[in-house]
């Protein structure tokens, strides 16, 4: 099957659009459309069903999609350690992932010690946890960095996993909040509070937090990511509960303070069982130091 189908495919999916897509590679509407007609005939289902604001996957198009991503992912790595190998460059990329919010803490310091050390070419993609897991498993990333926060990891044995440490969820306040110091405060001392959150996770873990306090907290703003969440606090909207490993990587305009007896979420590695990477060891020896 030709693999230029497949690629105009998850675009299309991605986009929810055929015109959007048709955009975006440069091809015409219709080829784009004869593209996808083909897939479906060659395979024998619908791949996708149309809607008045554009178009969306088929249950059997989301197989396939899912996929799709690992053969192109893989085709796309197959060519460039051809290239390296052309070029003189030493061993394929390093494919990572991590949550959003050790993406912006520990793991680019570790990244750093291994380039350090010699080069590697190398790939940081962002997720949460249950996604960068799939990941893992359809050959899309070499490694995670993922936590066990709601609704926690999933046992694979196909996958190693390594315990890193323990992270403390702190609060983030507005810069001159009458609770900002060096804290701990208490729950109760926040259950008034507007909050604001990025992901069912974190709500989750607030929502455990006050309710073995025996307080109601209200979630009342949400946020499409961690950055968008820091901003409502940073302008006053809200405050948030943030994992204590961005705590020195916030903007200027957020303080933190930690709770008493503060909710907590494991931290760990995830990669595959078969043909690991061999930079995926050295990177976790540093995660695990760094902790």
């Amino acid at each position: 099957m030709d693999l230029t189908a497949w690629q105009t495919f998850v675009t299309v999916c991605r986009l929810g659009s055929l015109s959007a897509a048709a955009v975006e590679l440069r091809h015409s509407q219709s080829a784009v459309s004869r593209q996808i007609a083909g897939l479906e005939h060659r395979l024998g289902v619908p791949l996708i069903e149309r809607h008045a604001r554009g178009v969306h996957p088929t249950p059997a198009g989301e197989v396939f999609r899912h996929h799709a991503l690992a053969a192109l992912n893989e085709a796309d790595r197959a060519v460039r350690a051809v290239q390296d190998l052309r070029d003189g460059t030493p061993g394929r990329p390093l494919t990572v992932g991590a949550t959003p919010s050790l993406a912006a803490g520990i793991v680019p310091a570790a990244i750093r010690g291994l380039l350090d050390a010699g080069p590697l070419r190398w790939s940081l993609s962002p997720g949460l946890s249950p996604d960068l897991h799939d990941r893992v498993l359809a050959g899309r990333l070499d490694i995670a960095v993922v936590t066990d926060a709601p609704p926690g990891l999933r046992d694979d044995p196909r996958l190693d996993r390594r315990f890193l440490g323990t992270d403390e969820m702190v609060v983030v306040l507005p810069a001159g909040h009458p609770l900002a110091g060096p804290g701990p405060v208490g729950i109760r001392q926040l259950a008034g509070q507007t909050w604001a959150e990025d992901n069912d996770g974190s709500a989750a873990l607030l929502r455990q937090h006050a309710t073995r306090a025996g307080v109601t907290v209200h979630i009342d703003l949400a946020a499409a990511d961690l950055p968008g969440k820091i901003a409502l606090v940073a302008t006053g909207h809200a405050v948030a509960l943030v994992p204590g490993v961005l705590r020195t990587a916030l903007r200027a305009d957020v303080t933190t303070v930690p709770l008493v007896d503060p909710p907590t979420r494991g931290v760990y590695t995830i990669t595959p069982r078969r043909d690991p990477h061999p930079s995926a060891a050295p990177l976790i020896d540093r995660l695990a130091a760094a902790w």
